[in-house]
C-alpha cells in the first residue's frame, strides 16, 4: 500500500491529540516501520528525521496549535 504525506502528518497529528505531546525520535521509528523510508531523511546532523514536505503538511493540519520543544525534540499541543 502507497502511502500519502498527508496520512503520516494525519498521524502526527492524531497522536499529538491523543497523547499532547509527540517526540520525534518516537514518530521517527514508527513512520519508518509503517509508512515507508520515502517519508524519513537524514539531516545535517546525521540524524534521521520526518521529511520537511510531512512536517509542513503537519503544521498545516495543527494550524499553530502544536509548539516545537528544540531542547527535547517533541512537539506539544498548546
Amino acid at each position: 500500500m502507497e502511502f500519502t504525506t498527508d496520512q503520516v502528518a494525519e498521524w502526527m497529528l492524531k497522536q499529538l491529540k491523543d497523547s499532547g505531546r509527540l517526540v520525534q525520535p518516537d514518530a521517527v521509528k514508527h513512520i519508518l516501520e509503517h509508512f515507508g523510508e520515502p517519508f524519513i531523511y537524514v539531516n545535517d546532523n546525521g540524524n534521521q528525521s520526518i521529511s520537511k514536505e510531512v512536517k509542513k503538511a503537519f503544521k498545516k493540519l495543527h494550524a499553530g496549535r502544536a509548539a516545537w520543544d528544540r531542547d527535547g525534540f517533541f512537539w506539544y499541543w498548546t
